[in-house]
């Protein structure tokens, strides 16, 4: 008999961002192991659903067959904690959490206090959580009540990738790859380059524009209050393609992350070879060894430009990050290990 799990997923699974890749790899990476892995769409406007949406993923999730268990992305189940009570009376229930909610830049006070009260909730309902970090899993401990031993760390994949070729100028070509949220600090990031114009740089910003618009809105404002328009380039979520050439053609990633459950663009950027300035937010510095990188508080535009003064000044500095860089990717976990790591959770709840 095939072994068979319900994974419900919100929205577009095909969206662009690190958390939808993951879902959409490990699907993959569990149908190759022999698992029937039978998406359940929860609907849209997650994680801020409206009383009907509710309503409707509940339908969803109760109609899924109760022979099997049932894997829940956090974007979805910490707004959820009804249905998960109820679910969890008919099969085995697994969280997956890419980073809490109520972590997320930009909410108000009141608005992240709700989503703590309501994740914490819906995790304590469920028989298993998976975390991408340990950090991130030391965080659900901490404030969320998750006993450590109903918790495990699976973190992304990252696929084998050829050495960064670079621009080949002087020209530097910075990249950043992320959604343009408020999370993602990119407003940090361009005040921080405001100050480096002395320097020869271009930076491409690879990322969804319609997540919210507000934001693409005032980046843009900002970018041209800066004088930056020519220097700047933000060509929205590109295809898979694209984004390759992007990394193979970059000098640098940098990326201003309030906070990163994992930080897949940053890892994706070690397999390249690439030198990094970041932040420390999250799990970056798990995630971004100290060899390869200048990471510095998050939201600090004067430490942000020095780091990225430092690195884009000194091809020396460059070179030994790169190093750096090429050494952490092969420590870098596999795609197929984190299948496996699930299969084997999923085999002994199933």
């Amino acid at each position: 008999m095939a072994r068979r799990v319900a994974f419900a997923i919100p929205g577009d699974i095909e969206t662009r961002t690190g958390g939808y890749a993951y879902d959409r790899r490990i699907i993959t990476e569990l149908r190759q192991l022999g698992w029937q892995v039978d998406v359940v769409g929860v609907g849209d406007d997650f994680p801020m659903p409206g009383e009907g949406q509710v309503a409707m993923a509940l339908q969803r999730l109760l109609a899924a067959p109760a022979d099997r268990p049932m894997l829940i992305d956090g974007l979805a189940l910490g707004v959820l904690p009804e249905a998960a009570a109820a679910l969890r009376q008919t099969r085995p229930l697994v969280a997956l959490v890419h980073h809490p909610l109520a972590c997320e830049t930009g909410l108000t006070p009141a608005a992240a206090e709700r989503l703590r009260v309501s994740e914490r909730a819906a995790l304590a309902a469920v028989h298993r959580v998976v975390a991408t970090s340990e950090a991130t899993a030391e965080l659900l401990v901490e404030s969320f009540g998750v006993p450590r031993e109903r918790l495990h760390v699976i973190p992304p994949g990252t696929d084998p990738m050829p050495q960064a070729a670079g621009s080949g100028s002087d020209q530097l070509r910075l990249l950043s790859v992320a959604a343009i949220v408020p999370r993602k600090g990119f407003d940090v990031l361009v005040e921080a380059l405001s100050t480096l114009t002395d320097l020869p740089w271009q930076l491409t910003i690879a990322g969804d524009r319609g997540r919210d618009p507000g934001t693409v809105e005032r980046l843009e404002a900002l970018i041209a209050r800066h004088g930056l328009i020519r220097r700047i380039e933000c060509p929205g979520a590109v295809s898979s393609e694209r984004l390759a050439a992007l990394y193979a053609g970059a000098d640098l990633f940098v990326l201003a992350s309030h906070f990163e459950g994992y930080g897949m663009a940053y890892a994706e950027a070690i397999a390249y070879g690439l030198p990094i300035v970041g932040t420390t937010g999250g799990a970056i510095p798990q995630t971004v060894p100290a060899s390869a990188s200048r990471l510095v508080p998050p939201g600090d535009v004067a430490a942000l430009a020095h780091a990225m003064r430092e690195v884009m000044a000194d091809a020396d500095c460059r070179r030994a990050l790169s190093a750096g860089a090429r050494a952490a990717a092969a420590k870098l976990p596999s795609w197929e290990h984190s299948g496996e790591a699930f299969a084997r959770l999923l085999g002994r709840l199933a």
